[in-house]
């Protein structure tokens, strides 16, 4: 074995530690932290939606806990203001030397930022984060500064239903790679949340992933191979969820006010590369990209009034658009190669 094979190895299994570590704490809510680990490959944000209570800010930060890495957390409030977010100029100096300005940074320069119930803040503020999501920098009075890599946003907000919620920006729902939905656990589910909380105390994890072996992931999903069909399926499903395209199905065309647009499809096939990654195979393959299609784009769809008067459900939606592009496309899912030989660890 190389010493780019061995260390991609180790990478890979380091990536299994930490999905290990966050089992200690995280209870039941497996979708939501392979979406968290897959983002981290991707350099991604992710967006977790659920009521209030259901642990969203703890996977938040056990996902931190689990890396190497700088992190900051924000509390999202009413009256919290952009410079909160990303800094501002402050005055520097004695009368006798002369004064100047100095920018002091603010918590939005870390690795890992938790943005704990975004949508509580105000859209002025929410907006301040469009350019640190989309450039990874800031710009204020003229000059630009670099965010530090890697940088992801983790947020969570609660349902826009609830009170005292203000709906995301287009243009930033748009910034996330994934949105995870964060449901309320089951009889046994919460029963171990009990132990583990009350009982015996939650455990203190330990950091599994760190800045080398993420940057070893990184450069090997450049190198994960994405079949054709793949390219084709993504296209295939992103474009049919666009309602002013006539070949898209009626239940689009009546219900959908705008469809997901190239970032959805980017975000397929990043999602589907690095779950190949995770799993040690050399390419992707239609179940990979199966498996992230509702979180990559049931953000990216918007139901128009109509859509939502008859409680049209966007998860169904896009299921409905992959099952459709399947059978225009007529393929059979392609099985990728495993990385190692079978019975290797």
């Amino acid at each position: 074995m190389s010493d780019a094979a061995g260390r991609l190895e180790s990478s890979v299994e380091a990536l299994r530690a930490a999905r290990e570590e966050l089992g200690r704490v995280i209870v039941g809510q497996d979708e939501a932290v392979e979406i968290a680990l897959v983002a981290l490959l991707c350099e991604g944000h992710v967006l977790f939606e659920g009521v209030p209570g259901l642990g969203k800010t703890l996977l938040a930060r056990s996902v931190a806990a689990c890396l190497s890495l700088g992190f900051s957390r924000i509390q999202f409030t009413p009256d919290l203001m952009p410079a909160d977010i990303l800094g501002t100029s402050m005055i520097t100096g004695r009368e006798s030397s002369g004064f100047g300005l100095a920018f002091e940074r603010g918590p939005v320069f870390a690795n890992i930022v938790l943005a704990d119930e975004i949508n509580r803040a105000s859209p002025k503020t929410q907006s301040a984060l469009l350019e640190a999501m989309q450039e990874r920098s800031v710009t204020l009075r003229g000059q630009t500064y670099a965010l530090p890599r890697p940088f992801l946003v983790l947020a969570t907000q609660n349902p826009i239903e609830m009170e005292g919620t203000y709906p995301l920006p287009e243009s930033q729902v748009d910034r996330f790679l994934f949105k995870a939905i964060v449901g309320q656990p089951g009889r046994d589910e919460l029963r171990r949340i009990l132990e583990r909380t009350v009982v015996d105390g939650l455990p203190e994890l330990r950091p599994a992933l760190g800045a080398e072996e993420l940057g070893e992931l990184r450069s090997a999903l450049r190198e994960i191979v994405v079949p054709p069909v793949l390219l084709d399926l993504a296209a295939c499903v992103v474009l049919s969820s666009q309602p002013e395209r006539p070949e898209s199905p009626e239940s689009v065309r009546r219900y959908v006010r705008y469809g997901a647009g190239p970032r959805g499809a980017q975000a397929l096939i990043l999602a589907a590369k690095a779950r190949a990654l995770a799993d040690g195979r050399p390419s992707a393959s239609v179940a990979d990209l199966e498996r992230f299609c509702r979180p990559a784009l049931r953000h990216r769809i918007a139901l128009n009034y109509e859509g939502q008067s008859a409680g049209i459900e966007v998860d169904g939606l896009v299921t409905e658009l992959l099952a459709a592009a399947e059978a225009e496309l007529d393929f059979a899912p392609p099985l990728a190669p495993p990385l190692r030989p079978a019975g290797a660890r």
